[in-house]
């Protein structure tokens, strides 16, 4: 390959000429690749927003060479010298992503080649490159089926909660869950190791035998039973625990297994308590049902979906019951149930699930910060940083507030500790509302203690981390990670000659293996260094060099105290007109940003859905996106939008997981 290209290289004039018969697969594809081109231009890119969006790397060879011939839309059809496709790569205008391609080097004869033939391109070669288009606007085939979805650690203490009456949260012995697509609900890493498979059977078998310990003490017997022997309490309780247990009615033959485990126990309770403990076992239960080509058990894979995705635990008699009278056989009916559930109690655990997700709670909570430095921060301070976002995001999602918000909004909702922090006076009663004074700057999430503190180090903040955070949680885009070989490692501060952040992380902007990647995250991150590693507001930035050894003297010594100025001119790359010096002037860019609104859409998708999107999920985000600004931003039409799209007919779905419902 690399010997065919060199020769088309040697061949090439730096002419504006069609490439005969060459095909951009083996021309000019190639050269985008090495350039890392994909790596901004696809659809969760930096580059998300522009018209350039590179196929995923396993699109068959002949779709490749289509979306060549679709960049006919970034090229000057009368003039190719001013085609984007050239100025843009070749940094002859303002790039994001810099200088892709050399001016003047082979790569760029190539890159003419193929706009010269562009430029021509007419009949029956435009009509199937517009075509391409327009499949890719829409969105290719129907999207994947997610038959089964292993319950999260969160879900199985709440169904167990649910189910026995149990608040002994098992699962937090479980092996914990990863993140992935930004949350630990995708089905594809929600596999059953043989670790956790030991688990489930320990917890079965421990909370089965809890069950019954006082006798039928929470009520799960659904009659009282004449005789160890009374068969048809038997039944009415393997009918009733089984429908609640599965989500769904027993099959006969499920129902005639499990009255002969029953029947090994010799007293009714004993029974019963084998047939729960067999049930907690089962893949029926540690899977719930999503979707199913089952017109029969279709109403209780949506009850199951909304009760997960809104509740966060099981669905309830009613649900269930709403299933099987046809509720939930209509988007009429889905969405008035959702509407339903959305103002229950419950729906409060749900939201609080993805927040804590989406806003990486974990981080704070496992933060850690030098006391000498930060002596306001304990673990206390952390879980109070996790509350007031909880609060601040229900505050907005329960009084339909204009969700943008998020961003924009000039209050919080501290307590005594984080108002020591904020600099304000401490509300009458924690958790308050309490309105940041103008010269604080903050806004929304951004200027919160919780978002400043997840994205620092525990000595100082890092602007890159602060950047990358905004990039992939609210802005949707991945940022490529460093080349192996980088040595991602400040250079540690130095007493001789002291350097703010912005001047240590300046080798960021100058080195062309850094540049291309930090130029999308640092810029950001300069705007926030108003706020120290746990969220308190600063003028300055201070250092403090403490003196060598680690005797008593040492410790008690006074440390050398610098002070630097800090520069906050700050800029969003590959959004137009993105420059801002505060948190406050973040979030409101960011909350007109088409991409962040989309964003937010995307993250409620990627949460309920359990998965990555898919090019065939893009009408129905459009629709959620449109629902989502036409409603004034508000949360739940994004919820309800996603839910109604149960609709969607089954047959010719590709089954991700098989099942026998």
């Amino acid at each position: 390959m690399k010997r065919f290209i060199l020769i088309v290289f040697a061949s090439a004039a730096c002419v504006w000429q069609a490439p005969g018969q060459t095909t951009f697969v083996s021309t000019l594809y190639p050269i985008m690749e090495k350039a890392g081109c994909r790596n901004c231009h696809n659809v969760d890119g930096v580059a998300s927003a522009t018209r350039l969006h590179f196929p995923d790397q396993d699109t068959p060879l002949s779709r490749v060479e289509l979306f060549g011939r679709s960049l006919v839309d970034l090229v000057n059809r009368e003039n190719p010298e001013q085609s984007l496709l050239f100025l843009k790569p070749t940094a002859r205008i303002a790039h994001t992503g810099g200088e892709r391609i050399k001016p003047g080097s082979p790569e760029e004869a190539i890159l003419k080649q193929w706009i010269g033939f562009l430029a021509k391109m007419s009949g029956p070669e435009l009509e199937e490159a517009r075509r391409y288009q327009e499949e890719e606007a829409a969105g290719g085939g129907k999207p994947p089926m997610v038959v089964l979805r292993r319950l999260t650690n969160s879900q199985y203490n709440n169904t167990i909660r649910d189910l026995l009456k149990d608040t002994s949260n098992p699962a937090n012995d479980f092996p914990p869950e990863d993140f992935v697509n930004g949350f630990k609900d995708q089905y594809e890493a929600l596999t059953v190791t043989p670790l956790l498979a030991e688990a489930y059977s320990d917890a079965a078998e421990k909370l089965a035998a809890d069950a019954f310990l006082r006798g039928d003490y929470h009520g799960l017997i659904p009659c009282k039973p004449a005789s160890d022997n009374d068969t048809a309490c038997r039944s009415k309780f393997i009918k009733t625990f089984g429908r609640r247990a599965f989500r769904r009615p027993l099959e006969p033959e499920e129902a005639a297994r499990y009255t002969r485990i029953f029947c090994s126990g010799k007293q009714f309770l004993k029974g019963a308590q084998t047939v729960i403990e067999a049930m907690l076992q089962s893949p029926d239960f540690i899977f719930w049902l999503d979707q199913t080509p089952n017109p029969k058990w279709k109403p209780y894979a949506t009850a199951s979906f909304l009760s997960y995705s809104l509740w966060n635990t099981m669905p309830d008699d009613a649900l269930l019951d709403a299933a099987s009278q046809g509720e939930l056989d209509t988007p009429a009916g889905i969405e008035e149930v959702t509407r339903g559930m959305l103002a229950d109690p419950r729906a409060k655990d749900g939201l609080d699930s993805f927040v804590s997700e989406w806003l990486r709670f974990d981080r704070v909570l496992g933060a850690a910060r030098e006391r000498r430095v930060y002596p306001l921060f304990n673990p206390e301070l952390a879980a109070s940083m996790t509350e007031e976002a909880r609060r601040f995001v229900g505050d907005l999602v329960w009084n339909d507030r204009n969700f943008m918000q998020v961003y924009t909004a000039n209050w919080g909702f501290p307590n005594s500790s984080l108002a020591a922090v904020y600099k304000v006076p401490p509300p009458a009663h924690d958790w308050d509302r309490v309105n940041f004074p103008a010269d604080s700057e903050r806004a929304g999430l951004l200027g919160q203690a919780l978002f400043l503190t997840l994205t620092s180090k525990p000595d100082e903040t890092t602007p890159t981390g602060r950047g990358l955070f905004v990039r992939e949680q609210f802005l949707c885009q991945e940022v490529p990670p460093p080349p192996p070989t980088v040595d991602t490692n400040l250079p540690p501060f130095d007493e001789s000659k002291p350097l703010n952040n912005r001047q240590r992380m300046s080798a960021h902007a100058t080195n062309p293996v850094c540049a291309s990647c930090h130029n999308l995250m640092d810029p950001i991150g300069f705007g926030l260094e108003r706020y120290d590693a746990i969220g308190e507001r600063r003028e300055q930035q201070k250092l403090l060099f403490f003196p060598a050894g680690h005797g008593l003297a040492a410790r008690r010594a006074k440390p050398k105290e610098v002070l630097l100025d800090v520069d906050t001119t700050a800029r969003v790359a590959g959004i137009a007109n993105s420059e801002f010096t505060s948190a406050r002037q973040l979030g409101e860019l960011l909350a007109r940003t088409p991409q962040c609104q989309e964003c937010i859409v995307k993250q409620v998708f990627r949460y309920i859905a359990g998965r990555s999107i898919t090019p065939a999920d893009r009408p129905a985000l459009n629709r959620a996106v449109e629902a989502f600004r036409n409603s004034d931003y508000n949360f739940k039409s994004v919820v309800i939008s996603f839910a109604k799209e149960r609709d969607i007919p089954s047959e010719g779905r590709s089954l991700n997981v098989a099942s026998n419902h």
